[in-house]
């Protein structure tokens, strides 16, 4: 017995294409976006699920609308926690932006991102412990069955890092593209195999991974 957590990054939007941080902002799908979140819904479609969860920011519920849509228009739950991180007073803002009006903090962020509180927002160390939290209580309440989970790549990040024992001040390592799926088993909780990461062959175009490996 085991519970399935098929993790989706939501799909593109004009934040991404630009890229731009999102973190909280409120940032909508992209017309590309809610066509990745389609062809992914078509891959999910054969599958059954027994819950849909997603953040509450709307790209990753609205991500989460269409592939349910496969699914008899499954109820969503909505989680806070599973929001992304809170990137502050560098929302809206491009790496190169960053490292020129805030050189020493972005510095530190990248050398320690688990100690580095983001000016106006949050820790790395933060984000983990809520979003690990959560995900934690949804595969204990399902526990043997498959469950479809829309979020961030923060949030990905900080519970495929967990799962595989990293030092979380090395996320940033683990990619996670614009409607990608990752699914990862759960016999226990701290039993979890990971078995599929960042898969993007669903999509009809792949992103070269020299030319778009910026984009967060």
């Amino acid at each position: 017995m085991s519970c399935r957590i098929y993790m989706v990054r939501h799909g593109e939007t004009d934040w991404n294409a630009t890229s731009r941080l999102q973190g909280h902002s409120n940032v909508p799908l992209s017309e590309r976006g809610r066509r990745q979140a389609e062809q992914l819904g078509r891959r999910l479609a054969a599958l059954k699920f027994d819950a849909f969860y997603a953040s509450d920011l709307v790209r990753a519920y609205e991500t989460a609308r269409i592939i349910a849509l496969h699914h008899n228009n499954q109820d969503i739950k909505t989680l806070p926690q599973l929001r992304e991180l809170n990137f502050g007073r560098w929302e809206g803002l491009s790496i190169n932006e960053i490292q020129g009006q805030y050189p020493e903090e972005i510095k530190q962020w990248w050398e320690t991102p688990l100690l580095t509180r983001i000016p106006g927002g949050e820790s790395l160390d933060e984000v983990v412990k809520r979003t690990v939290t959560a995900v934690k209580k949804i595969v204990e309440s399902h526990g043997d069955g498959n469950v479809v989970l829309v979020s961030h790549g923060g949030v990905i990040r900080s519970v495929v890092g967990t799962v595989l024992g990293m030092d979380m001040n090395k996320y940033w390592r683990l990619r996670q593209d614009n409607a990608c799926l990752n699914i990862i088993d759960f016999p226990e909780w701290d039993k979890g195999i990971l078995m599929l990461f960042n898969d993007r062959s669903h999509l009809e175009i792949a992103y070269d991974c020299l030319s778009d490996a910026g984009r967060k």
